[in-house]
């Protein structure tokens, strides 16, 4: 059974109390997310507070995840593979062997321009996590970017994964999956997911909106915005299908719904967000019973 749970943007000493509180409402894992850097948190600490929180439940922590640009030159892309390091080193106490992120970029440069440099950092980023029994799963958000240029991310499109995977060809790195940034690029997920789904390692519970007639008479690059990311049963995903095709991959992993995103759901309204989302996952599982007898 595939699990269902959360993304958890760590706040320090609340991330624990929101695994408490959201665990009653049915959230079945939780990924612990940092932004760029683990800002002063002691993660041995934390991995105490959060086994403290979860005591008792049948509940896991999914993966833990920094976002930051891995393969900047600079101090920022230095803090980032540090944190990986340390994220590596210390999932096992989360009981987790899983760590995520993004691939980073060479700032302003192409995504073929960008790959001698993924292949020097991920190289080393990937053995270090295998030599730990812990594998890496990279997002696939654009943060803005392109084919041509961007800052954050080149890990955004199929074209890219083939250079990457054949830079890089180790078991220990992989895909953090989400439909929504697939959609916003106008690709269809399913068709994507048969073919990539043995590279995913986690997938993120968040759908996208597209406004067919925005595209239809202002384009994609116009001023209105063509499309929004919506909470799962509110995009255009069918997660019945898609949850299919992970079954029939024989995924081991868990969707961990990403808020902070939809348009309606937020703010006061996040939570409730959350819960629907949870609740429409929950209808699109098929949840494993045993067969009766021959």
């Amino acid at each position: 059974m595939i699990r269902l749970g959360t993304v958890i943007s760590n706040h320090g000493h609340q991330t624990s109390a929101q695994i408490a509180a959201l665990q009653p409402h049915g959230f079945e894992s939780f990924e612990i997310a940092f932004k760029n850097s683990l800002g002063g948190t002691d993660l041995g600490r934390l991995a105490d507070e959060v086994a403290a929180a979860m005591d008792g439940r049948d509940t896991v922590i999914s993966c833990l995840a920094i976002y930051g640009n891995t393969l900047a030159a600079n101090e920022h892309g230095q803090e980032v593979r540090s944190v990986l390091h340390d994220l590596i080193t210390l999932a096992p106490r989360f009981g987790t062997h899983l760590v995520c992120c993004f691939a980073g970029r060479v700032t302003g440069a192409s995504i073929p321009d960008s790959i001698p440099r993924f292949r020097e950092v991920f190289t080393e980023l990937a053995d270090f996590a295998g030599s730990h029994g812990v594998r890496l799963a990279i997002e696939n958000c654009l943060q803005g970017g392109n084919w041509h240029a961007g800052d954050r991310n080149i890990a955004h499109n199929p074209d890219a994964w083939e250079r990457m995977f054949t830079a890089v060809p180790s078991d220990a790195l992989g895909l953090e999956w989400e439909p929504a940034h697939q959609l916003c690029q106008l690709i269809d997920p399913l068709p994507q997911l048969r073919v990539w789904a043995p590279r995913i390692f986690h997938v993120h519970g968040k759908d996208a909106e597209v406004q067919r007639e925005v595209v239809a008479t202002h384009g994609i690059q116009g001023e209105p915005r063509f499309a929004h990311h919506r909470f799962p049963g509110l995009g255009d995903s069918n997660w019945s299908r898609i949850l299919s095709e992970l079954v029939r991959a024989s995924y081991r992993g868990t969707i961990d719904i990403e808020g902070g995103h939809d348009p309606v759901y937020r703010g006061e309204l996040e939570t409730t967000g959350q819960l629907f989302a949870l609740r429409h996952l929950r209808g699109c599982r098929a949840d494993f019973i045993a067969n009766p007898p021959a």
